[in-house]
């Protein structure tokens, strides 16, 4: 197939109409759909108990109110802002006060019917013992040795089983679910069916009758505080222990930049493994810098605004009449269009080049800027070294404590430092203050140059910025199925935050099955036999 029959349709060329590229814009803005998702899928929250956004309006906000030029002088940081609430962000700000106070509200009292059913599982048993003696102390045989014993036997369960409940329920909540979770639930009214059983057999076999035997309250109260010991067990069955064995392989992707980490997780529910991959995220995943992804936008934008439009079928403006001058008219028109069309695609060819040669003249800025910071870095810290040499000769009172050291050596590598960070787009990661934060930390536990710059030259987890970069109000799990229901082979659902979210594909782990080759001792076994002649 020719080059004209591939493009008679339409035709691009280079040239700079950046009033066509504003228009097209504009246009784009204006055709965009407003709605978030038109997929028919469930969509649930997952809040974390801080409430502070992850890296998303706050970051902007926080980049544009901190002084970029700290490098430039670090003697004072001062700057103004002024900031305006349009009727979406007060509408948006209204919702999310709204959503926070309900899920405190459904916290509390989840946590006001836990207290409840608690304080009703151990008092059950005192009351059982305590109400014969209040109602027909008179008629109550005399408890012999055994059931003093069976005293000691209740009061010392009564204390394990409040031990352990403790340590299994009432735990600081890690997350608010957007869920129930079915199984505490489950166990929750197990326990209470359990003791409104008992109570109503007390109350017509013991309390109706008044039952003179009351070695056999006491057992029956023993074996009520037995009974739930054995819940307890089943709890930590069904809370702890199911968990533990992997099953399912779960592969999470952020969805801006790529990365990529892969999961083992048991038998879990959608939210509970949702809950479980946000805590390894924190830990795990390098910080999201949005930043970095605005360089591949530019550059596309920056190609398509060269590119312009021409019907090369169309209509032209001819004379009425056909003739020998408008035919060569018409045919120098569709040469010189087919020659923007070979200038467009011989220039789309050669965008590779320019990316190549862009990378190739970044990364020489990157390893420029790095060798410069290194240097002052290493300087400031042989600085410190002979300062700390002079102050030994110096009185007590005039040592200099690490934070002013940190800020006398600050400004020496602080515009080398800006530099980097800005070439690296890390420049709204890290304030100032922070800066002189760890540099006093390294000082004052005596590490190198080079632990200091790691923090910098290498991006860590989320979890190692500060936490108005990383603390998250609101993650948004969206799952075609129940998010109670548990983990299957293929199952897939979303975590969305403020800029970017994460897609998680489960992949069930395979049964492997596994034989035995016997193999005989005797078979490595080989004789050596060396000739006893040898050449003269």
């Amino acid at each position: 197939m020719d080059t004209e029959s591939t493009y008679s349709g339409y035709s691009y060329y280079s040239g700079r109409s950046r009033g066509s590229h504003r228009h097209g814009e504009r246009s784009r803005d204006r055709h965009k759909p407003r709605s978030k998702d038109s997929r028919s899928e469930k969509s649930v929250t997952i809040n974390t108990p801080p409430a502070e956004p992850l890296l998303g309006d706050s970051a902007v906000r926080g980049e544009q109110i901190q002084d970029d030029n700290w490098g430039e002088t670090t003697t004072a940081v001062t700057g103004t802002s002024e900031h305006s609430l349009s009727q979406e962000d007060i509408v948006r700000i209204t919702k999310d006060l709204e959503d926070s106070v309900g899920l405190d509200c459904r916290r509390y009292f989840t946590l006001t019917l836990a207290v409840i059913l608690g304080l009703l599982v151990f008092l059950t048993p005192l009351a059982f013992l305590v109400l014969p003696h209040l109602l027909w102390p008179e008629k109550l045989q005399s408890c012999g040795t055994a059931c003093e014993g069976l005293f000691i036997s209740v009061a010392f369960k009564l204390l394990i089983l409040l031990l352990a409940v403790w340590a299994l329920f009432f735990r600081p909540p890690r997350a608010g679910l957007p869920r129930i979770f079915v199984f505490r639930a489950l166990l929750a009214v197990l326990v209470l069916l359990f003791v409104i059983s008992y109570w109503l057999f007390y109350g017509v076999r013991i309390l109706d009758s008044q039952d003179e035997n009351y070695q056999g309250i006491v057992q029956y109260a023993v074996s009520l505080v037995d009974a739930l010991l054995f819940i307890h067990y089943l709890a930590i069955v069904l809370l702890e222990l199911r968990q533990l064995q992997p099953s399912f392989s779960l592969c999470v992707t952020r969805s801006t930049d790529g990365e990529t980490r892969h999961y083992n997780l048991g038998q879990l529910s959608i939210q509970r493994a949702a809950l479980a991959i946000l805590e390894h995220y924190y830990c795990d995943f390098s910080v999201h810098n949005p930043a970095l992804l605005s360089a591949s936008k530019s550059r596309a934008a920056k190609h398509l605004a060269g590119l312009k439009v021409y019907n090369v079928d169309g209509e032209f403006p001819a004379a009425p009449a056909e003739g020998p001058g408008n035919n060569a008219a018409a045919g120098l028109a569709h040469s010189q269009s087919r020659a923007m069309i070979a200038a467009a695609a011989r220039r789309r060819d050669s965008s590779h080049n320019e990316l190549y040669y862009e990378e190739a003249e970044h990364d020489r800025r990157v390893r420029k800027r790095r060798a410069r910071l290194v240097v002052a870095v290493e300087e400031a810290f042989t600085h410190i070294k002979r300062m700390q040499e002079e102050e030994q000769k110096k009185a007590p009172g005039d040592v200099m404590d690490p934070r002013e050291a940190a800020q006398a050596i600050f400004p020496s590598m602080a515009r080398a430092l800006q530099k980097y960070l800005r070439t690296t787009k890390q420049q709204h990661c890290h304030s100032m203050e922070s800066i002189q934060q760890h540099l006093a930390f390294c000082i004052t536990n005596n590490m190198t140059p080079k632990a200091f710059l790691e923090s910098y030259l290498t991006p860590g987890p989320t979890l190692q910025y500060s936490r108005d970069r990383w603390l998250a109000r609101q993650w948004t799990l969206i799952s075609e199925a129940s998010v109670t229901s548990g983990l299957k082979d293929g199952t897939v659902f979303l975590l969305k935050c403020v800029d970017f979210s994460l897609v998680v594909t489960s992949k069930k782990i395979p049964y492997i099955q596994m034989s035995e080759e016997y193999i005989d001792p005797k078979s490595h076994k080989f004789v050596l036999r060396l000739q006893s002649e040898t050449s003269v």
